[in-house]
C-alpha cells in the first residue's frame, strides 16, 4: 500500500471546509455556459430521466475545435435524498459551484433515492450519459476520468469493470467492487483512497479490489490509506492537487 500525501490530505480536509462557507449558487439557466455549473436532465432510452449538473471550463467554446477532458464524478448516498445541488456538496462539483477555474469539464448525475449506482437500471443510464456528454460537451474521449465515494465509489468500480476502454484513469474514493472483475482492470490506471478508520464501509473493501487487480498482473493501480481518518476521506482526498495532476498525466490510448 502506498501511505502517501496522508498529511497533505488531512490538511486539505481542514482547508476544504474552511471553504464552503465561500460555496455561490448554481446558476439556473437552461443551456450550458462556459464557467459556470448548471442542471441539466438526459432522458433516456429505457424511459427514464438522469438528471445532472455540468460545468464547463472558462474557455470553452461550442464552435470551437479544441476538445476537453472530462471529470465524470459520482455522488454519495446522502446526495441522493434531496434536490439535484446537493450533488455539489463534495467533490470536483462543490468546487465549480464555488467558482474555481477548472480546467476540465465536469458531469455529475444525481440517483435516485430508491436506487443505487450499482443497479443495472443506472449503469445503463450512466452510460447513455457519459455517451451523451462526450457528444454534447466537445469531450477528448482518451481523457475522460471517473471518480465517486462511499456509493459513488462503489458505482466507479462497477462502472470501470464494465467499460474499461472508456477511462484514462479511475479514482474509486471508499468504495468497494468485485474482486472478480479484476482481470478486466489490469489495463486501468486506478488509484484507490480509503480511510483506515471507516465504519460504513470497511477499509478491506478498497484492500481486497487493489489486491485481486495486482494478482491479476495489473501495474497500474495504485492504492493511499488516509490514516486515523473514517468514512469521510472524500474531503481530503477531492482537495488534493496530486489527485488532478495525476489524471491529466493518463491517455487513453487507442
Amino acid at each position: 500500500m502506498q501511505n502517501t500525501l496522508i498529511k497533505f490530505m488531512v490538511l486539505g480536509f481542514i482547508l476544504a471546509g474552511l471553504a464552503d462557507c465561500s460555496q455561490s449558487i448554481i446558476a439556473q439557466e437552461s443551456s450550458p455556459t462556459a464557467g459556470k455549473q448548471m442542471e441539466a436532465m438526459l432522458k433516456t432510452s429505457d424511459g427514464g430521466e438522469v438528471p445532472y449538473l455540468v460545468y464547463l471550463p472558462k474557455n470553452f467554446k461550442p464552435d470551437a475545435e479544441q476538445e476537453f477532458a472530462m471529470v465524470f464524478f459520482l455522488h454519495g448516498r446522502g446526495e441522493s435524498n434531496g434536490p439535484l445541488n446537493l450533488v455539489a456538496k463534495w467533490g470536483p462539483p462543490k468546487f465549480a459551484q464555488r467558482g474555481d477555474d477548472l480546467p476540465f469539464v465536469v458531469v455529475s448525475p444525481q440517483c435516485p433515492r430508491d436506487d443505487s449506482w450499482n443497479s443495472d437500471t443506472q449503469q445503463s443510464r450512466l452510460k447513455e450519459l457519459l455517451d451523451h456528454a462526450v457528444e454534447e460537451f466537445k469531450i477528448d474521449p482518451a481523457q475522460v476520468f471517473l471518480t465517486g465515494l462511499s456509493m459513488g465509489g462503489y458505482g466507479s468500480w462497477t462502472m470501470a469493470a464494465r467499460h474499461p476502454e472508456r477511462f484514462a484513469a479511475v479514482a474509486p474514493v471508499c468504495g468497494g467492487g468485485k474482486p472478480e472483475d479484476a482481470s478486466k482492470l489490469t489495463d486501468v490506471p486506478i488509484w484507490a483512497f480509503h480511510g483506515d478508520q471507516d465504519r460504513a464501509v470497511p477499509f478491506s473493501k478498497s484492500v481486497e479490489m487493489v489486491d485481486a487487480i495486482k494478482a491479476a498482473g495489473g501495474t497500474k493501480v495504485r492504492f493511499t490509506t488516509l490514516e486515523h481518518i473514517g468514512h469521510n476521506c472524500w474531503s481530503a482526498v477531492y482537495a488534493t492537487p496530486e489527485l488532478y495532476n495525476w489524471m491529466k498525466q493518463q491517455a487513453k490510448k487507442d
